[in-house]
C-alpha cells in the first residue's frame, strides 16, 4: 500500500510532503500574495512525477534494446482548464534523447511501450487529458554538467 504524509509548515502555503520513507519534499503555491515558492506546486509535481515515469520506462527500454543513449530530457508542457477543479486537458511531452547512433525506431518503440503499457502516471491522466508526443535525437552527449540548458 502506498501512503503519503504532507504536513503544512508555513509561511503561505509551505509543506513539507513524504512518501513511503522516501526523502521529505518542500511543496508550495504561486498564489500571488502567497509570499513563497520554494518548491512546486501540486499540479507542478503531476506534471514532475509524468516526465518521471515516462523517463524511467525510455532509459530502462533502451538499455534493454542496447541503444547508445548517453542521457535523455523529457519536457512536459500542459493546459489546464479554466474552471474548478482546473485539471490539465492538454500535456505535450517531449523526449530529447542524446547519444551517437540512437535507431529513431527503437525511441519510438519505448514510447509507445511507455505510453500504452508501462507508465501508470501517463495512465492515470489520459482518463481527463489529451496526451501526445514528440522527440529529438541530438547527436551529442549530455552537457557537461547537470541543470546546463539544452535546446
Amino acid at each position: 500500500m502506498a501512503e503519503a504524509t504532507v504536513t503544512w509548515i508555513g509561511p503561505g502555503f509551505r509543506l513539507v510532503g513524504e512518501a513511503n520513507g522516501s526523502p521529505a519534499i518542500i511543496l508550495d503555491s504561486a498564489h500571488p500574495g502567497s509570499g513563497t515558492h520554494s518548491g512546486p506546486t501540486p499540479m507542478e509535481l503531476i506534471l514532475i512525477g509524468l516526465a518521471g515515469c515516462t523517463g524511467m520506462d525510455i532509459v530502462t527500454v533502451m538499455n534493454k534494446r542496447r541503444e547508445p543513449m548517453t542521457s535523455l530530457q523529457v519536457k512536459v508542457t500542459a493546459e489546464r482548464a479554466t474552471e474548478h477543479p482546473q485539471i490539465y486537458t492538454q500535456i505535450h511531452i517531449e523526449y530529447i534523447a542524446y547519444g551517437t547512433g540512437i535507431n529513431p525506431a527503437s525511441l519510438e518503440k519505448a514510447i509507445e511501450l511507455s505510453e500504452t503499457k508501462y507508465c501508470s502516471v501517463s495512465a492515470m491522466l489520459s482518463k481527463s487529458a489529451t496526451i501526445t508526443h514528440s522527440y529529438r535525437i541530438v547527436e551529442a552527449p549530455w552537457p557537461s554538467k547537470p541543470g546546463d540548458k539544452v535546446d
